[in-house]
């Protein structure tokens, strides 16, 4: 646990970069920033921060376990309870939600919830693109029954996962020339 009252730095992209780009300015955390920000977590014996997250996930264990650079055993407590952690960790308000339900903002900053959400996402993307042919092999041998979803907004995304996760095939249509819907 750490004594630190304010946030870890979120790297940010430089402002003569940002003009001439389209990625993102927030760049993320690091491993070494992500568990030093998940020092901060007090690890409260009755976590309010749960009720602020409307789908309930088990905040301090995911952040436990970035703390101790169980990045892998970090995203799968989050996807327990939510499918969308890379979006979620960008876009949902947790300064409203999550964060300010957090003990440490009675004195000083919340724990940065929503980035070492961010964080680990992140970090599972990283590691899937060496792995991503295997799983798309196995499940192309498999027998099981096969599912179409339509449309590859955060909706039918989520369904897929949850699918596959049940042992489905499953294949995504989409009008568009990208995915993700609206966001």
């Amino acid at each position: 646990m750490s004594d630190r009252a304010t946030k870890v730095g979120m790297p940010k992209q430089s402002p003569k970069k940002r003009i001439k780009s389209f990625h993102e300015v927030a760049l993320g955390y690091s491993s070494e920033q992500a568990v030093e920000e998940a020092k901060r977590c007090l690890q409260c014996k009755k976590p309010p921060c749960i009720k602020g997250c409307p789908v309930e996930i088990d905040i301090p264990a995911f952040i436990k376990y970035i703390e101790e650079g169980n990045f892998q055993a970090a995203i799968g407590k989050i996807k327990e309870k939510n499918s969308l952690p890379a979006v979620c960790g960008r876009v949902c308000p947790q300064e409203t939600q999550c964060e300010i339900k957090c003990v440490r903002s009675k004195k000083g900053e919340p724990v940065a919830i929503g980035r070492l959400e961010r964080f680990a996402a992140d970090w599972e993307t990283r590691q899937k693109e060496n792995s991503e042919k295997k799983v798309t092999q196995n499940l192309a041998s498999s027998s099981v029954a096969q599912v179409a979803v339509v449309g590859s907004g955060p909706a039918g995304l989520t369904a897929a996962a949850d699918l596959v996760k049940l042992g489905y095939r499953v294949t995504i249509f989409e009008a568009l020339h990208s995915s993700s819907g609206v966001l």
